[in-house]
C-alpha cells in the first residue's frame, strides 16, 4: 500500500497517532490551490505506483515471477485520465514552437510521440501492466466502479479463486487523481472542502481527493496454507448493489446501500452483532455521511465502533476501498480501531472511534458507496487456520515512490 503518509506501515503509524497526510497544494497553476493528500510534492504517475505496489506485494508475499497461473484483477476509477488530458491540451492548446529540422513543429513531434504511446493509456492497461510484469496469462480484469471500484476488485478476485479458475489472485486498485479536470469537475460541484477532511463532522466541508494504491495478494486457504504463507485475514463475503438512482446523489433512504450491507451478511454468514468494527465510506460530504450514518443507525440498533480513514489519506476514489481493507487488516492484526481523524465534533449519534481503541476485533465490515449508486461492502475476518476459506496473504507495504 502507498498513500500520502507513506507505505502501509508508516500509514499506519501515522493514522493510529492522528496525523494527516492533507496539506494545501497548487500543482496547476491555471487552478487555485486545494487542500489535497499527494503522495509526493507533484501529483504521482499511475503506472510508476503500479509498478511499485505490485513489486513490493510479491516481496512481501514472498513470491517470484513469473507467475504464469495467477490471476490479475487491478482496478481505477480514473486511470491513465492524467496522461489523457495533457495530450488534450497539446493538441488543442499548442503554443508557437520554433520548427525542428524535419519542417514540423517540436510540439507536433511531441503530439506525434504521444499519439504513438495511446494504447498504453487506455482504461484497463493497468491490469495490463500488472499481468506483464508478473508473467501472467491467467484472467486479467479491471473493473471500474468509481469510489466502489477497490473493493469491486477484491470481489473479483474472491470469486476467481472460488469458482475454480484460479488458486492465487493479485488483486486491488490504484488511483492517482490529481489532474486539472477531476479538480475542476469536483470544485463545479461544489464538493470539495477548502481546509480539510472532517468526517461525520458536524461542520464538515466536504472531499479531498487524495493519491493512493493498494495491493493484495489473495489465495485459496489450502494453497496459502501448503506454501506456509503469513495470512493477515480472510475473506468473509462480500455484497455489490447499484442504485440506478441518479449521476452522483445517493438513492434516497439508502434502500440499494442497505441491500448491500444485507447481500454481504448472508454470504458471510454473519449477523448484524457478530460485527466488531465498520470502516466506513466516510467522505466528509454532506450527503454521504448523513446516508451512511442512517444506515449504520437502521442496520446496527445495537450498535458498533466506526471510523473513516479518509481524514488521514484523503480520498483516493477508487482507490479508497482497497485502502480501507489494507487499513481493517491492521487492525485485525494489531486487535487496534483507527481512529476518525479530522473529527472534533460529531453530528450523528455512532460509536465514532475519536482515539485508537484496542479490542478483541474478529469480523470486520467495511464500506464503499461510489458515484452512480455503486454500492460495495466487504466482510473480513481475523485468519483461521484450521478453516477452508479464501484469504489474503498479503497487503503490501513500501517505503518510496
Amino acid at each position: 500500500m502507498l498513500s500520502a503518509l507513506g507505505s502501509l506501515d508508516s500509514s499506519w503509524k501515522y493514522l493510529l497517532a492522528s496525523q494527516s497526510g492533507i496539506k494545501l497544494h497548487q500543482p496547476f497553476a491555471e487552478l487555485k490551490a486545494f487542500p489535497l493528500a499527494l503522495i509526493g510534492e507533484q501529483p504521482a504517475n499511475l503506472k510508476n505506483l503500479i509498478d511499485l505496489v505490485v513489486k513490493d506485494a510479491l516481496q512481501d508475499a514472498g513470491l517470484v515471477p513469473p507467475l504464469p497461473d495467477c490471476g490479475v484483477v487491478i482496478g481505477s476509477s480514473r486511470s491513465q485520465q492524467g496522461e489523457w488530458e495533457k495530450l488534450a491540451q497539446q493538441i488543442y492548446d499548442p503554443p508557437q514552437p520554433p520548427l525542428n529540422k524535419g519542417g514540423l513543429s517540436i510540439q507536433s513531434t511531441r503530439i506525434k510521440e504521444g499519439l504513438s504511446n495511446w494504447l498504453e493509456t487506455l482504461p484497463h492497461m493497468g491490469a495490463i501492466a500488472t499481468a506483464r510484469q508478473i508473467g501472467s496469462t491467467a484472467p486479467v480484469l479491471a473493473p471500474m466502479a468509481a469510489c466502489a471500484t477497490g473493493i469491486w476488485a477484491i470481489a473479483q478476485g474472491f470469486e476467481l479463486i472460488k469458482t475454480g479458475q484460479c488458486q492465487r489472485v493479485i488483486a486491488g486498485a490504484v488511483e492517482a487523481p490529481i489532474t486539472p479536470l477531476t479538480l475542476a469537475g469536483f470544485e463545479q460541484m461544489g464538493a470539495l472542502a477548502k481546509t480539510g477532511c472532517y468526517p461525520f463532522d458536524r461542520y464538515r466541508e466536504g472531499l479531498v481527493l487524495g493519491e493512493g494504491a493498494a495491493v493484495f495478494v489473495l489465495e485459496s486457504a489450502e494453497l496459502a496454507q501448503q506454501r506456509g504463507a503469513s495470512i493477515y485475514g480472510e475473506i468473509l463475503g462480500f455484497g455489490l448493489t447499484s442504485d440506478a438512482y441518479h449521476i452522483s446523489a445517493p438513492e434516497l433512504g439508502g434502500k440499494s446501500a442497505i441491500a448491500a450491507v444485507k447481500q454481504c451478511l448472508k454470504r458471510s454468514h454473519l449477523s448484524p452483532s457478530e460485527i466488531d468494527y465498520i470502516h466506513t465510506h466516510g467522505t466528509s460530504t454532506q450527503l454521504n455521511d448523513q446516508n451512511e450514518a442512517n444506515l449504520i443507525n437502521y442496520l446496527f440498533p445495537q450498535g458498533v465502533p466506526v471510523s473513516s480513514t479518509k481524514g488521514s489519506t484523503g480520498h483516493t476514489l477508487g482507490a479508497s476501498g482497497a485502502l480501507g481493507v489494507a487499513f481493517c487488516l491492521m487492525a485485525l492484526k494489531h486487535q487496534i480501531l483507527p481512529p476518525c481523524v479530522g473529527l472534533k465534533e460529531p453530528e450523528f449519534d455512532l460509536d465514532l472511534v475519536k482515539v485508537p481503541r484496542p479490542g478483541n476485533i474478529r469480523k470486520i465490515l467495511c464500506f464503499s458507496f461510489g458515484f452512480g449508486g455503486q454500492n460495495a461492502v466487504i466482510a473480513l475476518g481475523k485468519p483461521c487456520p484450521s478453516s477452508i476459506a479464501w484469504v489474503i496473504n498479503q497487503t503490501g507495504s513500501m517505503s518510496t515512490l
